[in-house]
């Protein structure tokens, strides 16, 4: 997840709206993230090490090298973060886990030739995620709560805002992962308008799991191989061509599924695409990007039982449009098309969490994405603004359901689901030394695509923001307001009790909120700056302001115990102090 990412050594995100918005992703059914590592051009070292509250800690170290014939480059970038749980109502059971990610990526090119050039990037990370019973108060270790029992949770008087009585492992949810990554390209230019890139790649997960007394492991091994050639037909085009095959092979393991003879959900999944792009600039203030991909996608399950799998031959268009009206107004339009293969019960939230009766799989499509997009920007020396509006409708979405004999069912919904996305950005230059800034959101799902979310989305959203930079100081503030929900629409219902008592029925409307993040920079000298901040300002939190997200299905069932009626921020006020040195 995004939490894991490490923030250093990243140079820049590239963020694209829309399915199929990345040339070489047809996964993308909604958008792409591209997260790029700093480039190195000297020689430079940064070392920032912060502490806080709630056992808050980041130490991250990036260092850059270039060698003095400027051919060959270096980036070394490592990252510790860590979070402890917080329990905000003080029942035992806390409301967001424990968090602790390791990284290191480094990142080295070399020119061979004046026409050559080879890069290779390696990764390794490790990410542990712990909830549930409270190190130290509830439990002693981790160890331990795995270790212990995992029969139905006990609450005083069956109630979750109250004391957990019951063993450790009924709550306990711990997620382990190792990722290693390694990528080779290499760029060769065959003519002055015409050039060759290479890219292999080769990425191991090895996840180890525990959920409420489950166990579930998995090895994914992701193979990838890419070769692309561009040229400039002229001084309008610029014809981009290739071929990419991925290979992908998980492999799951889980004793108490085993047990009770559930469906694997391991898995191989090949992907086999051409594409070709033409990038067309009939003039200075317009750019044209058609693009189309042509793919044969399969995806097998090991377990005869799982179904007859993905066989698929996909075609994914997009058009990418960028008209400069004058100097300061832009138009942007996007149109495109998406797919991928929802292929395990981790596609869709907290699908493993019911044990009793195992899982069964029945996908048989790929999800297919089309979307459409319109941004108008605007720049002047102290005002710039964005307005756009999205739409993206997906088929064959999946999601969980039950069937009559309680087992989990990984399916897919046979209505399309659509959401249409609208957003207001602005910012505007006080001074030389601050910036304010307003950012507007709304998002429109209908009810098909309500139905596959287990968390209710965010539905509106403002963010307020102020900026001081001058003097050797920096101030940034920024005020976030996420609007009411009708939890029902998203088909949350439960009770706090599990007593007899109807009365203990949960809210269905989720309350607006705000939270209010801080940060004041100073620098010492050259080399050092000392930074305060404080996120969550106000220390809301849906546990001690509004409700836990603990709730029983049923409110005579005990067993029926759950922990996902969240539509609140589960983690409170943190104070943090660092220092930061760069050479």
């Amino acid at each position: 997840g995004l939490d894991g990412v490490s923030s250093a050594g990243v140079e820049r995100v590239e963020i694209a709206r829309g399915a199929g918005a990345s040339l070489i992703a047809p996964e993308a059914v909604g958008g792409s993230v591209n997260i790029v590592t700093k480039r190195a051009t000297k020689n430079a070292a940064e070392i920032d090490l912060s502490a806080g509250e709630n056992g808050y800690r980041k130490y991250a170290l990036t260092a850059t090298g270039v060698t003095g014939d400027g051919k060959t480059r270096a980036t070394v970038a490592a990252q510790y973060d860590r979070r402890d749980q917080e329990d905000a109502d003080g029942n035992g059971v806390s409301e967001s886990p424990l968090q602790e990610n390791h990284a290191l990526n480094v990142k080295l090119s070399h020119d061979l030739t004046a026409k050559d050039n080879v890069e290779l990037r390696v990764f390794s990370a490790r990410s542990e995620v712990f909830g549930g019973p409270v190190l130290g108060d509830a439990v002693r270790s981790v160890t331990e709560a795995l270790a212990s029992p995992a029969g139905d949770p006990a609450f005083v008087d069956h109630d979750v805002r109250k004391r957990y009585i019951g063993d450790p492992g009924a709550t306990a949810e711990w997620v382990d992962t190792d990722r290693q990554e390694v990528v080779g390209k290499w760029l060769h230019e065959l003519s002055p308008s015409t050039s060759m890139g290479v890219t292999l790649s080769s990425a191991k997960t090895v996840q180890d799991s525990f959920y409420e007394g489950l166990d579930y492991s998995a090895d994914d091994d992701n193979s990838y191989g890419d070769l692309r050639f561009s040229r400039f037909l002229g001084a309008e085009h610029l014809l981009t061509f290739g071929l990419d095959h991925r290979h992908e092979k998980m492999r799951s393991r889980s004793a108490v599924l085993e047990a009770l003879n559930s469906v694997s959900d391991s898995f191989d999944y090949r992907l086999s695409g051409l594409y070709l792009q033409d990038t067309w600039t009939p003039a200075a203030n317009l750019e044209i990007a058609a693009a189309v991909r042509l793919d044969r996608i399969t995806a097998d399950y090991l377990d005869p039982r799982a179904g007859e799998g993905i066989d698929a031959t996909m075609v994914a268009p997009r058009l990418h449009l960028r008209y400069d009206h004058d100097r300061q107004w832009t138009s942007r339009m996007q149109l495109g098309r998406g797919y991928r293969a929802p292929l395990s019960f981790f596609e869709s939230d907290h699908g493993i969490l019911d044990n009793d009766t195992g899982f069964r799989i029945d996908v048989d499509d790929l999800e297919k994405s089309t979307s459409a997009s319109y941004a108008l920007s605007y720049n002047d020396q102290r005002l710039t603004g964005t307005a756009s509006l999205a739409w993206n409708r997906v088929d064959n979405l999946a999601f969980l359901e039950e069937d009559p004999n309680g087992v989990q069912v990984l399916n897919q919904l046979d209505e399309p689901g659509q959401v249409v996305t609208a957003d207001l950005v602005l910012g505007y230059q006080l001074s030389s030394h601050w910036l304010v800034g307003i950012g507007l959101e709304r998002f429109q799902y209908d009810d098909v695509f309500k139905s596959s979310y287990k968390v209710a989305p965010v539905e509106e959203r403002i963010r307020l923001s102020a900026d001081y930079e001058g003097h050797g100081w920096t101030w940034n503030t920024t005020l976030t307001w996420i609007g009411s929900r009708d939890l029902a629409d998203y088909g949350y219902a439960g009770f706090n009790t599990a007593d007899g008592n109807p009365a203990s029925l949960k809210g269905s409307k989720a309350p607006s909120f705000y939270t209010v993040d801080m940060r004041l920079a100073k620098a010492l000298d050259k080399t050092f700056t000392a930074y305060l901040g404080v996120n969550n300002l106000f220390d809301y939190t849906q546990a001690a302001d509004e409700e836990s997200p603990l709730f029983f299905h049923d409110h005579t069932d005990p067993s029926s115990y759950d922990v996902v009626y969240i539509h609140g921020p589960l983690r409170g006020r943190t104070v943090y102090a660092g220092m930061k040195a760069t050479f």
